[in-house]
């Protein structure tokens, strides 16, 4: 599901963040600051009306009532994040590419795309860690299916009415935290030049 929610930001990010700075379009400002105001409104505040729509979907007990959730919050700060790197791009790069024949598309993907990866990195790791440590939406919307259950969900077993059992709980977060530790050395040196550019920028 992490993985899910990670690549789709990315991808959709990438698009949205060039569109918004590359292109002069009405409302343009208007979005923008939409994507800003959408950071500020409490997940725990919208949790029920989300219940009701994934209700009304058809999603309740399956991964698409976590997918989608957590790829909606997470694409306003990806896309208000890679607006930087974008902008950092130099548009006479993209004229001598049109000039030497590529088109608008392989200017995308061969040469834009890999200028801004860092900051795709960035993204993607609070993209990451906000989906793998998902309890409310897991909470909210699983109610007969724990089989797709998030792992800090699946840690409620370890909680007893009579007696907690401690160990299992402090065995049971060590474990899920491992994914999370070898994420970010795979992606550690992406990360800081790409928080370097969020920062410059």
């Amino acid at each position: 599901m992490a993985g899910t929610v990670v690549l789709a930001s990315a991808l959709i990010a990438f698009l949205a963040a060039t569109a918004v700075t590359r292109f002069r379009f009405r409302f343009r400002t208007t979005l923008l600051i939409m994507f800003l105001v959408a950071q500020m409104v409490p997940v725990e505040a919208l949790a029920i009306p989300l219940f009701f729509l994934m209700r009304d979907l058809g999603q309740l007990n399956t991964l698409g009532s976590l997918i989608l959730p957590h790829l909606a919050f997470s694409l306003p700060f990806a896309i208000w994040m890679l607006r930087g790197f974008v902008r950092a791009v130099p548009e006479a790069l993209e004229e001598q590419a049109q000039i030497d024949g590529a088109s608008r598309t392989r200017f995308l993907w061969q040469i834009l795309f890999p200028l801004v990866f860092p900051g795709l990195v960035a993204t993607s790791v609070f993209s990451f860690i906000s989906t793998w440590n998902d309890f409310l939406f897991a909470k909210s919307f699983l109610i007969s299916d724990t089989s797709q259950s998030t792992l800090p969900m699946a840690l409620l077993v370890f909680f007893k009415p009579d007696e907690n059992d401690w160990g299992g709980i402090m065995a049971g977060s060590t474990v899920m935290t491992v994914p999370v530790l070898v994420f970010f050395v795979l992606v550690q040196r992406r990360l800081v030049s790409g928080l370097g550019g969020a920062v410059k920028d």
